[in-house]
């Protein structure tokens, strides 16, 4: 009977505090977290708005696409008129 209260008092005394202090460092760091998820999903919101305008881009290779196959077949009649010459 004797041992188990000295294996008690030893478990409150020493393991207890122990478990407590780790326990503490967890929450702390657990709680570190949500500030940092807030951020980055601001910084997301905001990448995610820039990328709004990618459609546009598929309008601008299309007229890309075309100003240089005008420009190109001005340069064909350029050949043309040259070789007339």
């Amino acid at each position: 009977m004797t041992l188990e209260w000295i294996g008690d008092a030893v478990l409150l005394l020493v393991v207890l505090p122990i478990v407590v202090y780790l326990l503490r460092g967890v929450l702390r760091a657990a709680l570190c977290i949500v500030p940092s998820a807030r951020q980055i999903a601001t910084v997301a919101n905001a990448g995610s708005e820039d990328l709004n305008a990618v459609p546009l881009l598929l309008t601008t290779q299309d007229q890309a696409t075309k100003t240089i196959e005008t420009a190109a077949d001005y340069g064909g009649s350029l050949d043309r008129i040259i070789d007339d010459a």
